[in-house]
């Protein structure tokens, strides 16, 4: 049933207490020796109370709540079961969650002695184990296996309800980078700002076609529709989104001029063209091989002179395997794939289009990241009733942890916009207009 339910009180996983208490001072050997050193953010508590770097500036406490997760630590050095562990209740972590990410640099960067090595090896087996793996999680992460961006893969992300999602996200539900003018601005006005500088880019003129390539809850075919007098078109993959967008565009007084569609990209038809077309953070979703696809898809649809503004998530090293990405794709995005800027625009430009500007929005995120963790915390009782503990532990740990990338530098996000190669006349010759 899962690490709660089977260890809800450490003793439960010894025979006797003497042999709690040697477990105790096994653990504490294990984290003083892997911390030697370490003058960091996080304090790290056992199972009994023992805690390593208790200093009055650590702002975060990892609590292992059995010996089992240090055991699997030192041997298996998996980081997806690590994880696994917090989702289940296996672990606390309280105060700022993103701290806690600063032990993984340190971590890797930690070198020991053959002697060292070997003790810890013996160290790690005195500890019991008997860790179950939690149904509930397992039960979420068991359709990974699916098609690439599909309507499956998008509702195991975005259909877990629209009300979870409304504690925490800004009152228009946009669930994508804001644009900030300060780290105080408020999340609500730097969203609207986003929506204003993506219309802005796109030099919206009243009576133009905007196709809006994943829509999410309708935010922006909305706000160019109303401000800048274009007519609308959304598609999205979550039914979730669909049906709230449709309620919306309704209670606006907007079905003249909007219309959002359940419909997959590849689907929208050939014959049709648009002045305008953007997507917002869906890419990440399309996979590195098929940008082709997408890209070529894209340029079809867009008319001649038009321009097209793609804003998605890169990284700093290409798309690789690694362990954390294995947990993403396990549990938030089973199809995400993450590639260097580089080949985004390389990729474009391959598929017929000019780039006209390209805008980093790396810091802005992170300002967004923590804006959202602050306030699915503060609602963590509704966001438990509403979907479940392990679901409320997964997007607090996922998004702290993006704020930590996305402030360190290895995950970044740009706007690129673009035209058609030799056809980029909708653009002034300076950015002006962007800001005045």
């Amino acid at each position: 049933m899962g690490i709660l339910n089977k260890h809800s009180d450490f003793e439960h996983g010894f025979g006797r207490p003497d042999e709690a208490s040697a477990a105790g001072e096994t653990g504490f050997e294990i984290v003083s020796t892997l911390l030697d050193g370490y003058q960091g953010r996080v304090a790290v508590r056992l199972w009994d109370g023992r805690t390593h770097n208790d200093q009055p500036d650590t702002t975060c406490t990892l609590q292992f709540m059995h010996p089992g997760i240090l055991r699997d630590l030192v041997l298996k050095r998996d980081l997806v079961r690590l994880g696994e562990a917090y989702l289940s209740g296996g672990q606390k972590v309280e105060g700022n969650m993103e701290s806690l990410f600063e032990l993984g640099p340190w971590l890797q960067r930690l070198r020991l002695s053959a002697s060292s090595k070997l003790r810890l090896l013996y160290l790690a087996l005195r500890l019991p184990s008997g860790l179950d793996r939690d149904a509930a999680l397992e039960r979420r992460a068991g359709s990974t296996a699916i098609k690439r961006n599909s309507q499956k893969s998008i509702a195991h992300h975005y259909d877990v309800s629209n009300d979870f999602y409304r504690l925490w996200l800004d009152p228009q539900m946009i669930y994508s980078c804001a644009y900030f003018r300060d780290e105080r601005q408020s999340l609500s006005e730097a969203q609207c700002d986003k929506l204003d500088h993506i219309c802005r880019k796109l030099r919206l003129q009243p009576g133009q076609t905007l196709l809006d390539i994943g829509c999410g809850w309708g935010a922006l075919v909305i706000w160019a529709a109303k401000n800048y007098g274009v007519q609308s078109h959304g598609i999205t993959l979550s039914k979730q989104q669909f049906q709230y967008a449709q309620r919306r565009i309704t209670a606006e007084g907007l079905t003249d001029r909007v219309v959002v569609e359940l419909r997959d990209y590849r689907d929208l038809y050939d014959e049709s063209r648009y002045d305008r077309i953007v997507s917002v953070g869906m890419f990440e979703h399309v996979g590195i091989r098929n940008f082709p696809r997408y890209f070529g898809k894209v340029k079809h649809l867009l008319k001649p002179g038009g321009l097209f503004l793609n804003h998605g998530i890169t990284n700093d090293s290409g798309w690789n395997d690694t362990s954390l990405q294995q947990f993403v794709n396990k549990y938030v995005f089973p199809d995400g794939e993450l590639t260097r800027i580089s080949e985004v625009n390389q990729a474009m430009e391959q598929s017929g289009f000019e780039l006209l500007d390209v805008e980093s929005l790396r810091r802005h995120y992170a300002y967004t990241l923590r804006q959202w963790v602050r306030s699915l915390e503060a609602h963590r009782e509704e966001a438990v009733t509403l979907s479940s503990d392990a679901t409320y532990r997964l997007w607090r740990l996922y998004m702290a942890g993006s704020a930590y990338y996305f402030d360190e530098g290895s995950v970044n996000v740009y706007q690129v916009l673009a035209g058609h190669t030799g056809q980029a006349l909708s653009v002034p010759l300076r950015r002006d207009d962007l800001y005045s």
